[in-house]
């Protein structure tokens, strides 16, 4: 009788391998030894994006599942209603710079898919178009931009499709004509600015633009070019190779800024650390031979900002203090150990601090809401900016010339409110010209937020927002999505989303879990979720995925999982930890293979966070985290689908296509996994029309798993 169960069992599961006829995938074992522990990887060949062979097999895995999500019904309902949502919240705009009476800024009109460059002039409150990247080159997405002081040029930081390899190109305004000059490749988060002359710009150049290069994000260089001049000329300001008294990793990059009154020009050694090294040097260095860095921050005074004021050198720092403080010291002669604390830590967490000319602003969150305060740099008196409650969050116009602050105000049912505020009269009026003519429901009225705490593995107490539609009955038949980060001490404050709305459209239950690895408590939140305590980012969510089926808001039949990115190792170590526990999983660009990642060419930079492979001692928590190396074959898992960029340079594609190659040849629940490739994309990408068609068809086949009605597959 025994084996006939066994016999049964077996077809059971043959059964349910051949209900989807997935694109074949060999399985090709490498054994590596990492320390002792030796550890197959079937799916190595992978790798080599140049591969004819691999290419074919991406190519044939896209294909096949959009045969599948083909199939689903109703994707063009999601799709309309986040483009609805979209304009029903009419004109979005991105922070603004201000010179002298006119604003600039990029606007996503609501019926259009890209953001595009404006200026308006506040005498007249005349707007005008200035650049719109559509008809510069197909493709091309603005990333970021930096004027000059007389606001006569603009640097404009451009990409493809929303690649993370940008170029930058100048755009002169008097004569509407972008200058020969072209400097990359850049990467897209580092800092560019004009020289007080206006006749240069500082920037961050990458040592090559390949993106399948290891090399990619290594090796970088910060430069000085001077405009009408060909980039060759470019002046390095710091290198590895350059300056070796700097110590600058292979992997790190050399960031360069000025001070607000541009007597000093600033490097930070940047990794994915925010305890940075920093050094400063006369900005009348800046066309010497070799510019004569001064350090100023060391890595252990654990300093994540800083701001000069004079020889002031304000920081903010976690320094024995992991809710965060702001002190200043000397910038000639800094004493971090004695220096006056202006702000002390306190139960609540300070996350930033920004300047404006006479004022030091800065957030301070309790996990969930978060305030401004500002700091008279004359006087250090403290006051609150009477802003509403929710998440707020400020940019100064013009810091080098003014205290004119831009705020915005945001909750998980309230769009984005941009706040206009002066510390001088302290009036905050809600903005003239940034914010859209919208007209969306009263959301609060349809939908329910809870904030939580609920209590983990360990007996850690982890907060978790729920928002739910007011009319559901708490009987665990609704479906459910829940999602969570867990990384670089990133937190997952309250925001706005088209995308998520449009779920709870569709009677789901949303769930956000701030799961250590994040910022949510401060500093000590960050390191109970990193390395050897990298385990707990999984299971907080794990724990916070238990609550919502224990509280009868679903079921795990009904309970979607999603993570992206650093989410990877979140979402995959929980389907592999608890593959009963969730209907449907996504996994987003997600690094899902840390023990290969570092591999890649944004591998290094990873270090700090989750440990190196050459340390033995990491390696045990690597093994841990690697959510590749634990999926195992005859398990149910739950449905899947991964999705990949291209162009992606954090997470190189064949990450996550090796969780799915894996999965698909080891799962035994009958329920599909899915590849989700776009060609064109990176890590992400600013053309709405894209992201909605995304989501459209993941949200789709998430609901399709679940048993919502209104997804279900039909034969064409």
């Amino acid at each position: 009788m025994k084996s006939i169960f066994l016999s049964g069992s077996l077809f059971l599961s043959q059964l349910a391998f051949a209900q989807y006829n997935y694109p074949k995938t060999p399985e090709k074992p490498v054994t590596d030894d990492y320390f002792g522990t030796k550890i197959t990887d079937n799916y190595q060949w992978l790798e080599d994006l140049k591969s004819p062979e691999v290419k074919n097999w991406f190519k044939a895995q896209s294909d096949y599942s959009h045969t599948i999500i083909d199939k689903i019904t109703n994707r063009d309902v999601l799709y309309n209603s986040m483009k609805q949502i979209q304009e029903m919240g009419g004109d979005s705009y991105s922070y603004a710079r201000q010179r002298g009476n006119i604003y600039f800024y990029v606007k996503t009109q609501k019926k259009e898919k890209l953001s595009k460059l404006y200026q308006r002039n506040l005498s007249t409150g005349k707007e005008t178009l200035i650049f719109d990247p559509e008809t510069y080159k197909k493709d091309s997405q603005i990333t970021n931009f930096s004027i000059d002081s007389k606001g006569n040029k603009i640097a404009i930081l451009l990409s493809k499709s929303g690649g993370e390899i940008c170029e930058l190109r100048i755009l002169d305004l008097k004569t509407n004509k972008i200058l020969d000059d072209v400097l990359s490749p850049i990467w897209s988060e580092f800092n560019f600015e004009f020289t007080p002359d206006d006749k240069s710009i500082i920037y961050t150049k990458m040592s090559t633009g390949d993106p399948n290069s290891n090399m990619l994000l290594k090796e970088m260089k910060a430069m000085l070019h001077q405009i009408g001049t060909h980039p060759d000329k470019d002046i390095i300001l710091a290198s590895k190779e350059e300056y070796p008294e700097l110590n600058i990793l292979t992997e790190q990059f050399p960031m360069v800024y000025f001070s607000e009154d541009y007597q000093y020009i600033v490097l930070d050694i940047g990794s994915t650390k925010s305890e940075n090294p920093q050094f400063y040097a006369p900005y009348s260095s800046i066309k010497d031979k070799k510019t004569p860095w001064k350090q100023i921050v060391k890595a252990s005074d654990e300093i994540t900002q800083t701001f000069i004021n004079g020889d002031q050198l304000y920081f903010l720092s976690h320094k024995k203090a992991p809710n965060y403080k702001i002190g200043v010291t000397s910038l000639s002669n800094p004493d971090f150990d004695h220096a006056k604390i202006i702000i002390p830590e306190s139960s609540d967490v300070i996350r930033s601090m920004n300047n404006s000319k006479n004022y030091l602003y800065y957030s301070l969150s309790n996990g969930i809401t978060q305030d401004k305060y500002q700091i008279d740099l004359k006087t250090s008196t403290v006051k609150k900016i009477p802003l509403h409650d929710g998440v707020n969050n400020s940019n100064p116009l013009n810091s080098r010339e003014n205290d004119h602050l831009q705020c915005y105000n945001s909750n998980w049912l309230t769009p984005a409110t941009a706040y206009e505020y002066n510390p001088q009269n302290e009036k905050v009026v809600k903005s003239k010209y940034f914010n859209g003519s919208s007209h969306y429901p009263d959301y609060n009225k349809l939908y329910e937020v809870k904030e939580i705490e609920v209590k983990s593995h360990d007996g850690t107490m982890v907060p978790l927002s729920i928002i739910y539609p007011k009319n559901i009955k708490m009987d665990g038949n609704n479906p459910a999505y829940i999602t969570g980060y867990g990384g670089y001490g990133i937190s997952s404050t309250p925001r706005f989303s088209n995308r998520l709305v449009a779920l709870l459209e569709q009677g789901a239950v949303l769930a956000i879990a701030h799961v250590r690895g994040g910022g949510e408590k401060g500093e000590n939140w960050h390191t109970g979720g990193m390395k050897v305590n990298k385990p707990n980012t999984w299971k907080d969510f794990i724990a916070c995925s238990e609550y919502l089926i224990n509280q009868k808001y679903t079921s795990p039949s009904k309970l979607i999982g999603n993570g992206a990115s650093m989410g990877g190792v979140l979402i995959g170590r929980a389907i592999t930890e608890r593959p009963d526990l969730y209907a449907v999983a996504i996994a987003e660009v997600g690094m899902t293979n840390v023990l290969r990642s570092q591999n890649s060419a944004n591998g290094a930079n990873q270090i700090p966070e989750v440990g190196s492979l050459k340390d033995p001692e990491d390696i045990k928590y690597l093994i841990e985290m690697d959510a590749q190396s634990k999926i195992k074959k005859g398990v149910k898992y739950p449905a899947v689908i991964v999705r990949t960029g291209m162009n992606d340079s954090r997470i190189t594609p064949w990450e996550p296509a090796k969780l799915a190659a894996a999965l698909q040849n080891s799962t035994a629940s009958g329920k599909p996994v899915l590849l989700y490739v776009n060609y064109e994309n990176g890590h992400f990408t600013n053309d709405l029309d894209v992201v909605f068609k995304e989501y459209s068809d993941i949200f789709a086949f998430a609901l399709w798993q679940v048993g919502h009605p209104k997804f279900q597959p039909v034969n064409k």
